[in-house]
């Protein structure tokens, strides 16, 4: 579906330094950077740690289970955010001086999402005694009410949006709880878990506990790498803040102060560890942590990120990026599938429902996401896709118009998706089962024979929440470069002004070119040399669409993309990523 290219407008930049250069100096306007003090990404920009409410309960709470030796399990989530706030909750234990934590992820296949009561029992019988979550938690009131009967302490840190009841957990630390000021609404589970971490670590300096302990106050900053990762990887808002952990992470990375597992997850995915930027968290090494998650058991890749030594990470990163391979042949075959089942309902780019939702039996659980991501794409309409929620051999044939199902729904700009699934409990309360979630992103179970009503209702609300402008997909440009900008020195002053990400986006430009040569490369991407104003430009755009592409009758273009640095065999280029051609 092509997108209209509105170019963003002029804004007011006087009130940055003259020294930046203009193009850029403008961008940032654009993105609301209102002080030079929000280009200084240093720590001590950072939110002030104790404005995050609950820190005082919790941190009091781990000083007397570490007092104690009690066991803390950490609890975490099949995601790359969870992985990475999993792995910096066992190294931070590790460098405070505990000798009893352990973590516990359960399998999306088998026990679902969060701290359920059937995880509680896990983590009780391998002897917890004090249970914290991380990246999940506050929508988990039966897994902690089970915690507690059992005699359990709970720590609940987490940043998704709590319901109307939050669980009763000895405390929680949540940027998005009711009453807590904490400044930065968009932290990711793993920025929840180290700020917690960093929280204390001065609890326990007041306590004299290294003292006591004989041991040296940690330095927690050597996990900002993890941070980063997770941050990015989970695609939460870069605002100011996450701004900051972002950078200081990818300093730390580029500069070899990273941990084994990182380092083996960047050379597998092919990517140049001195010149790692922000995209490669979402695009190289998420993916491959995710993997893990989608299609096995998530605690391959929280071990990967675990690993103390560059060849046993190496072995793992390996067999993280084969489940990768893997994932993404299926993610081929059920998007081939789904477009198909689009297909046969007679929907068109020209007569799209305002919501699409699509179920399959076969579909596998672990990819249902990534695919409501891809028709989202391609339609730029909210999507879910439903799989089972139990593999094939724990199917009751007889029953299975009750079987319960559970969708992985992404959303466009405009939409709250997890605000539409909330009205739609509220107005059909018989319909789905449970959901949680952000605005761009959401899950949810329903039963199997509840299907065709809940698709009803997703496009009878999608429809009365969209709006045409909403519909209407749109890209937006900073405009028109001049050829004298298109250079490989300006691609990597762009690149070095970020970290960029979600609502703070690369830059994007847009133009006209002549078109001098096309040809398919890896099957469905379109390999271009672009001119313009005499001067020829290297260009890629992937997944085109195959009955439109290549066209040679076709001598001028329309481009939306983006300047980017290609890299081979030790040589670098400038290449234009093409985000739309038409």
């Amino acid at each position: 579906m092509l997108k209209e290219i509105i170019r963003r407008e002029q804004v007011s930049d006087r009130h940055l330094p003259s020294t930046l250069h203009p193009i850029v100096r403008q961008i940032y306007a654009r993105r609301g950077v209102v002080s030079d003090e929000q280009l200084e990404l240093t720590a001590k920009h950072l939110c002030a740690v104790d404005s995050l409410k609950g820190l005082p309960e919790a941190c009091e709470l781990l000083h007397l289970a570490l007092k104690a030796r009690q066991n803390i399990t950490v609890i975490g989530d099949f995601d790359a955010d969870g992985a990475t706030s999993t792995a910096l909750m066992m190294e931070a234990l590790a460098m405070l001086g505990s000798q009893n934590h352990h973590f516990l992820v359960p399998n999306r296949f088998k026990y679902g999402y969060g701290l359920t009561p059937e995880i509680v029992d896990i983590a009780a019988s391998q002897g917890a005694q004090v249970l914290v979550t991380v990246d999940n938690g506050i929508s988990c009131v039966a897994g902690v009410e089970r915690a507690k009967a059992l005699g359990l302490k709970v720590v609940v840190t987490d940043h998704h949006l709590p319901g109307s009841t939050v669980p009763p957990a000895d405390a929680i630390v949540n940027p998005n709880q009711v009453g807590c000021n904490f400044a930065s609404k968009s932290l990711a589970g793993v920025g929840v878990a180290f700020y917690f971490m960093l929280a204390l670590r001065k609890y326990l300096r007041e306590q004299a506990w290294y003292i006591e302990q004989n041991i040296t106050e940690p330095n927690i900053a050597q996990l900002l790498d993890l941070v980063a990762l997770g941050t990015v990887a989970d695609v939460v808002s870069l605002d100011a803040n996450n701004r900051i952990l972002v950078e200081q992470g990818l300093k730390r990375i580029r500069a070899g102060a990273t941990r084994p597992g990182i380092q083996a997850l960047i050379e597998i995915a092919g990517k140049n560890q001195q010149k790692l930027v922000a995209s490669d968290f979402g695009f190289a090494l998420g993916p491959r942590i995710n993997a893990a998650g989608r299609l096995d058991d998530m605690a391959f890749g929280i071990n990967c990120l675990l690993a103390k030594d560059l060849s046993t990470a190496r072995v793992m990163a390996a067999d993280l990026d084969d489940l990768n391979k893997a994932r993404r042949d299926i993610e081929q075959g059920m998007q081939t599938e789904a477009e198909q089942v689009m297909a046969s309902l007679k929907f068109t780019e020209d007569n799209l429902p305002h919501g699409i939702s699509l179920y399959h039996k076969d579909w596998h659980q672990g990819v249902i996401g990534i695919v409501a991501g891809r028709l989202k794409e391609k339609f730029h309409r909210p999507s879910i896709v439903f799989a089972q929620a139990n593999d094939d051999s724990e199917q009751d044939e007889t029953n299975s118009s009750v079987e319960e199902i559970k969708g992985s729904a992404r959303s466009i700009p405009g939409l709250h998706i997890r605000d539409l699934l909330e009205h739609i409990d509220s107005q059909h309360p018989d319909i789905i089962l449970k959901f949680g979630g952000h605005a761009m992103a959401a899950g949810l179970s329903i039963h199997a024979n509840k299907f065709s009503e809940f698709s009803t209702l997703f496009e009878r609300y999608a429809q009365q929440w969209l709006s045409v402008e909403i519909l209407t997909g749109i890209i937006a440009s900073d405009g028109s470069l001049e050829s004298k900008d298109m250079t490989l020195t300006f691609a990597e002053l762009l690149r070095d002004a970020g970290p960029w990400g979600q609502n703070f986006p690369e830059p994007i430009f847009d133009d006209n070119f002549k078109l001098v040569q096309q040809r398919i490369v890896g099957e469905k991407h379109l390999k271009l040399v672009l001119e313009k104003d005499q001067q020829v430009f290297d260009a890629i755009a992937f997944n085109v669409d195959l009955k439109r592409w290549p066209d040679h009758q076709t001598q001028h273009v329309n481009v939306a993309y983006r300047l980017d640095i290609n890299e081979f065999r030790g040589k670098q280029s400038l290449q234009l990523m093409i985000e739309q051609i038409n």
